[in-house]
């Protein structure tokens, strides 16, 4: 079964991946990988962490000649800012009683992570719980994708909004900040005005415009005019020492009908996809499809109605043999199982914990004396980042099915019977 591990903390000498499982002659695209690793890196809003590290994959075992071996797959992503943490971070040096943190930050795996190993520095925490550890999760679920393109299967994400300002977020402000607000003054804000202009749930981010858009901008948004208005906003919490959220989209498009199972509750696709996304720091909502939209809709409204085409009309032709869906608010599952819509998956990211100014009371953990919180170097806005991290979390998810379904040693056995289930689907 695939499956990977990493290792490594935010300024240790580097991370380490292992992927088992992997089958052999699968061709890898290490320039694609590293574009991956690149964009994890990039977006309006990120600290000065990423102007030092320049992450690049270099291949341990697993590899040669450029194809997969069969071998566990080893990788290792250097962190050229351990030069500068060499003395506190060394294996076997003492550590200075004056460099220990005793004071966690709220939002942090700092106070549980503490009390659970019985550690006297939280530093021992926040290294390994840092989104650092996200490289190795996006250069994983990069080598997933290699694999997956071989079966017309594509990815793409997008950041639907930050902080609020951007698409489908109106319902939300309604029940937060926003609710303090008359209409009249929530309609002339400078950055919420157009929150409501476009419904969440029916931008195509595969759409050659819509991708073109998102890869053109810094934050990752389907639409320029949204931008600007995100970027003023990153600027003002910024400048006010405080931290944004956001929103984020990711999709599968070309899954075969039939990943994932109904017959057991760890067999199902949605549920993995969301254990896989909700595992990435920060994530504290994950929804397929319509998600909590779902508890508002009526059922001859909800649920996406099932049609045949034959494929030489142009419609349809996909795994099920012409089968499709004017909508999509399953978003590409049903009954745990892909349907051959596209896979649909949106996230909310919390605002990083750590602010630049002492806004968040803390107590000290060895005296229990009332603090402030302490500051470490981190980002304002991450959440451009973090849609690579959700990306990569959906391919690793989707590809973990796939072998499932279809898995074989090496490329040419999984092809065979890709193949011949696509053929019998077609058929019928």
């Amino acid at each position: 079964m695939l499956r990977f591990l990493t290792a490594g903390e935010s300024h240790g000498k580097g991370l380490v991946t292992i992927i088992d499982n992997f089958p052999a002659g699968v061709k890898i695209d290490e320039d694609f990988i590293n574009e991956k690793l690149k964009l994890r890196q990039s977006g309006y809003g990120r600290g000065a962490r990423q102007k030092i590290e320049t992450d690049k994959i270099e291949f341990l075992s697993g590899v040669r000649g450029g194809l997969t071996t069969g071998s566990p797959i080893s990788l290792f992503i250097k962190n050229k800012d351990y030069e500068n943490w060499r003395d506190r971070m060394d294996a076997f040096k003492p550590v200075p009683e004056e460099s220990k943190i005793h004071t966690p930050r709220p939002g942090h795996a700092d106070f549980a992570g503490s009390i659970k190993f019985g550690l006297d520095d939280i530093r021992n925490v926040l290294e390994r719980s840092s989104a650092r550890e996200t490289a190795s999760r996006v250069a994983v679920g990069a080598i997933c994708q290699i694999l997956l393109k071989n079966f017309g299967i594509d990815f793409a994400s997008a950041v639907l909004s930050i902080g609020g300002v951007g698409i489908g977020t109106a319902e939300i402000l309604a029940d937060t900040h926003a609710a303090k607000k008359k209409a009249t003054e929530l309609n002339s804000d400078a950055f919420f005005s157009e929150t409501a202009e476009i419904d969440r749930f029916s931008i195509d981010i595969f759409d050659p415009t819509i991708r073109q858009n998102i890869e053109n901008s810094e934050l990752r948004m389907p639409y320029p005019e949204h931008e600007e208005k995100a970027k003023a906003f990153i600027d003002k919490m910024k400048a006010e020492g405080d931290t944004a959220g956001g929103l984020i989209t990711a999709q599968a498009k070309g899954v075969p009908v039939g990943l994932g199972s109904f017959t057991q509750w760890d067999e199902k696709l949605d549920a993995h996809i969301a254990m896989s996304v909700m595992s990435i720091q920060a994530i504290k909502s994950v929804e397929i499809g319509a998600g909590v939209k779902s508890a508002y809709l009526r059922g001859s409204e909800c649920h996406d109605s099932i049609y045949y085409q034959s494929a030489d009309k142009g419609k349809g032709g996909g795994a099920a043999g012409g089968f499709y869906r004017k909508t999509d608010n399953a978003g590409g599952i049903e009954g745990g199982m892909s349907n051959g819509e596209i896979i649909s998956v949106t996230c909310a990211m919390k605002p990083i914990p750590t602010l630049m100014k002492p806004y968040l009371d803390t107590v000290d953990l060895n005296t229990c004396e009332p603090k402030k919180a302490f500051l470490e170097r981190s980002d304002v806005c991450a959440v451009p980042a973090a849609s690579i991290v959700v990306e990569s979390a959906l391919a690793f998810s989707i590809c973990y099915f796939f072998l499932k379904k279809f898995g074989g040693d090496n490329m040419n056995e999984i092809k065979r019977n890709y193949d011949g289930y696509i053929k019998n689907g077609t058929e019928n």
